[in-house]
């Protein structure tokens, strides 16, 4: 059994969609993060940099007791492993998988991640920020667009982790200011994605949790105001 600490997020539903496509048992913690639920003593204790999701794993590979993951990209890695699902077996497989996992947790999961931010929650409209962000997601869709011209996954020829790692991030294209019409082959993988049954049961998992947007001014606090001093304040008070 996979306890897995989870909001409907872009890096919360990778991990129900590999869970989805593995067939692994799972339950879901919900770390609701506007209300700052990720600062409680105990999901810190599996997930020191506050942030979800994270999962802890009642039955590793290796024995003994329950293991604890964060991190996603790490999360998808540890369980294709666990598994030997999703992760080609084959070395040169292996490390087309491992960059491309690489690629999307350190560039596009952070860089349109801060396109969101700056045109959806910042307080105040920064036109050179936007543009900023709104063309470096364009930068890596058009990445994604040249891998995807002659193969019909990121890592080649089957699916793969990578591919469940940069998928939702691409799902809130419209809202990234991103036209998929502009990207023939990434709207292709795109779509093929989105029909796979494993993914649907992934996303209808987020309609069971009410994920408003942040709007708030508390919820943008807790969400992009923390620093050492007010996470160390938040775990003390826990």
């Amino acid at each position: 059994m996979i306890d897995l600490y989870y909001w409907p997020t872009p890096n919360g539903h990778k991990i129900t969609m590999f869970l989805e496509e593995s067939g692994l048992a799972y339950r879901i913690t919900p770390v609701n993060i506007g209300k700052g639920e990720q600062f409680r003593a105990e999901f810190l204790a599996i997930s020191p940099n506050n942030r979800m999701p994270a999962i802890v794993d009642h039955a590793p590979a290796c024995g003994g007791p329950p293991l604890s993951v964060f991190e996603s990209g790490a999360i998808l890695w540890y369980l294709g492993k666990k598994t030997g699902q999703l992760i080609p077996a084959d070395p040169r497989g292996e490390a087309e998988t491992l960059q491309w996992l690489f690629w999307q947790v350190a560039g596009l999961g952070p860089m349109a991640g801060q396109n969101h931010h700056f045109g959806q929650y910042a307080p105040e409209k920064i036109p050179y920020a936007i543009e900023r962000y709104v063309q470096e997601t364009n930068r890596l869709y058009g990445v994604l667009e040249r891998r995807l011209a002659d193969r019909p996954f990121i890592a080649g020829e089957t699916y793969t982790v990578a591919d469940i790692a940069s998928y939702p991030w691409i799902v809130p294209h419209e809202r990234q200011r991103q036209n998929l019409g502009d990207f023939p082959h990434l709207k292709r993988w795109f779509t093929g994605i989105a029909a796979r049954s494993a993914t649907q049961r992934a996303y209808a998992r987020a309609g069971e949790f009410s994920a408003q947007p942040v709007v708030s001014k508390e919820s943008r606090r807790i969400l992009f105001g923390q620093t050492a001093a007010s996470v160390a304040g938040a775990r003390d008070r826990r």
